[in-house]
C-alpha cells in the first residue's frame, strides 16, 4: 500500500530504476553506458533507446530515444553519480543510426538542454541522410526559445544552441579524434532506406552497436571477436503468439533471440548486451534462454543506467 502511494509521487524516475544499477565494467578507460534499453511502447522501465560511450572523460552519444539527458544527469556527479563525462553540458558529440522517432525524440533535448546547463560550443552531430533537414527544422521549432535566452536577461552564450550536423551516405570511417575511431555500416530495417549500425575502436574496447536491423552480415562482419557487441533483439516466445501481420512486420525489421544467437556465434563477442528490447511480456532469464538455444557465450539482457 505504501508503495502504491508513493509511485505518483516519486515518478517515472523512481520506476525506471526499480532494477538496481549495474557496473559490469572491466575498464578504467572506456565504458559503455545503457541510457535507454526501450523501443517505441512507452514502458515506465525502459527510456528510449540511447547509449553513452565514454572514454577517458569524453563522452558520445549514440541515438536520442526520449529521457536520454535526464538518465546521464543521473550518473553524474551533480546528481550522486560518479561519472563526470555525464556531466550534461560535456556532451558535445553524437551519434545516429536512424531517423525512427523513437531514436530521435531526444534530439531537441540533446540541443537546448546542455546549452541551458553551459555547454559553450556547437553539438558535432554524425547521422544519416535526413538529419541536416530534421536538425534545422528542431531549431526553427525553438528559435523563439533560443533567442529569449540569448536577448533575455538569462545569460546564456550563443554558441552551445548551434549543431553542425554531419551526414553520411555509404559505409566507412565517419569519425576519429585521439580516442575513438568510429566506422558505419548498413543494415537491413525494413523498407527504412538509411539505417546504419556503429563500431567504436578505443585504446583499449571494440564496441559493436547494431542500430535497429533484421539478420545482418555486416554486423557479423563488424562485430567480429569485438569486446562487446549492443544488439537489438525480440523475443522468440512473444513473436510465435503474435498475429500473422505482426509477425511478417517484425520478420523484416528486426532480430529475434535464435537469429542473434545464430549471429553471436559467428561474430564471437566478449559479451553480448541487449537492447531495443521487445520481450511481449517474456522475462529476462526466458530471453536468455531462447538465445542460449543457439549460443553458449556471455549474455545479458540490458537495463537503463547499466554500465558496462
Amino acid at each position: 500500500m505504501k508503495l502504491k502511494l508513493l509511485l505518483p509521487v516519486l515518478g517515472i524516475f523512481c520506476l525506471s530504476n526499480l532494477f538496481a544499477q549495474r557496473d559490469l565494467s572491466s575498464s578504467e578507460i572506456t565504458k559503455v553506458i545503457m541510457l535507454g534499453s526501450g523501443n517505441p511502447n512507452p514502458s515506465p522501465v525502459r527510456s528510449g533507446s540511447s547509449l553513452a560511450i565514454v572514454v577517458k572523460n569524453e563522452v558520445y552519444i549514440v541515438d536520442f530515444g526520449a529521457g536520454l539527458i535526464r538518465q546521464a544527469a543521473a550518473l553524474s556527479p551533480r546528481y550522486g553519480g560518479n561519472i563526470k563525462a555525464l556531466d550534461v553540458k560535456n556532451i558535445k558529440r553524437a551519434f545516429l543510426t536512424h531517423l525512427h522517432s523513437d531514436h530521435t525524440v531526444g534530439y531537441p533535448d540533446l540541443i537546448l538542454t546542455p546549452w541551458v546547463m553551459g555547454r559553450n560550443e556547437p553539438l558535432e552531430v554524425y547521422g544519416p541522410e535526413g538529419l541536416h533537414k530534421m536538425t534545422t527544422h528542431i531549431l526553427s521549432a525553438y528559435e523563439d526559445d533560443i533567442k529569449y535566452r540569448l536577448y533575455g536577461s538569462e545569460p546564456a552564450n550563443n554558441q552551445g544552441w548551434r549543431v553542425n550536423s554531419h551526414e553520411f551516405y555509404e559505409e566507412g570511417l565517419i569519425y576519429s579524434d585521439s580516442l575513438v575511431k568510429v566506422e558505419a555500416f548498413p543494415v537491413p530495417h525494413g523498407s527504412w532506406p538509411s539505417a546504419y549500425g556503429f563500431r567504436f575502436t578505443t585504446p583499449d574496447k571494440v564496441i559493436v552497436i547494431s542500430g535497429d536491423t533484421a539478420p545482418s552480415e555486416k554486423v557479423i562482419e563488424y562485430a567480429k571477436d569485438a569486446d562487446i557487441l549492443v544488439h537489438e533483439v525480440y523475443s522468440k516466445k512473444g513473436f510465435d503468439v503474435r498475429s500473422a501481420f505482426w509477425q511478417n512486420y517484425h520478420s523484416k525489421q528486426h532480430t529475434s533471440t535464435i537469429e542473434l544467437g545464430e549471429i553471436a556465434n559467428k561474430a564471437k563477442p566478449q559479451l553480448v548486451v541487449l537492447y531495443h528490447v521487445l520481450d511481449w511480456g517474456a522475462s529476462e532469464k526466458e530471453m536468455l534462454d531462447e538465445i542460449s538455444t543457439t549460443y553458449s557465450g556471455k549474455v545479458i539482457v540490458g537495463r537503463d543506467l547499466d554500465i558496462y
